[in-house]
């Protein structure tokens, strides 16, 4: 579905992205974990067209994206939910839910039920503020916006960033759900454990590299990975 080569990105002199190449097949979730500066989210911005790469190839269901608008690529059926859910914080919950279907003619009703049977607490609060939603609101704010465009890939950059830990167990039982309702999700997490739980494959990064890659279970169960990101 999502196929990246030899990316290479730079921000001024600084080689941010160096060489990365991976993929993801329909109805995966994939993970890319590591510290924090590594490129993950780098990454995420180019595929999705917010940044440009200097060189490499990235191609979306056949079809290469790499000089393609970040609007033209979410009418492809590719949606970023980005770090720090970037939410529009003086609209209500509903406003931001409609914001998501910018794509569509018209706002469907049935993919606002949608949302609202994922997320109840936005239902509860559709006419609330954006702004003032706690923390895990906001990122089932972002994710459910993001899921209005009926995407086909849905990239989630540190869903679980800030969130208390029950929090994040409801964060990680939500995509394990969009997971099994047959999306496929391509994961930059910092919580590696919980990344690898979830993913059929992962990726490790390191100051710009994909260091090592395998299944989820491979990468729990490596002694490196558990050294570094795991405490043990």
């Amino acid at each position: 579905m999502l196929k990246v080569e030899d990316m290479h990105i730079y921000y001024g002199n600084i080689h941010a992205v160096k060489g990365v190449s991976f993929h993801v097949k329909e109805g995966e979730i994939v993970s890319l974990i590591g510290a924090n500066g590594a490129g993950k989210s780098t990454i995420l911005k180019t595929i999705s067209g917010v940044i440009r790469s200097k060189s490499g190839n990235i191609s979306f269901l056949g079809q290469d994206i790499s000089k393609m608008e970040a609007h033209k690529i979410v009418h492809q059926g590719l949606a970023h939910v980005p770090e720090g859910r970037r939410i529009f914080l003086k609209m209500t919950v509903l406003e931001n839910l409609e914001m998501g279907a910018f794509t569509k003619k018209e706002v469907s009703k049935a993919d606002i039920e949608s949302v609202f049977e994922r997320f109840p607490r936005l239902k509860e609060r559709q006419s609330q503020i954006a702004g003032t939603l706690s923390g895990g609101e906001q990122q089932m704010l972002a994710m459910g916006r993001a899921l209005m465009s009926r995407p086909k890939l849905l990239m989630l950059d540190e869903p679980s960033m800030g969130l208390a830990p029950i929090l994040v167990e409801q964060i990680f039982d939500i995509i394990k759900t969009l997971h099994a309702a047959g999306t496929t999700i391509l994961l930059v997490e910092q919580n590696a454990g919980m990344a690898l739980e979830v993913a059929d494959r992962a990726y490790v990064l390191e100051t710009g590299r994909i260091t090592l890659s395998g299944t989820g279970a491979e990468l729990a169960d490596s002694e490196d990975i558990k050294k570094a990101y795991l405490g043990g």
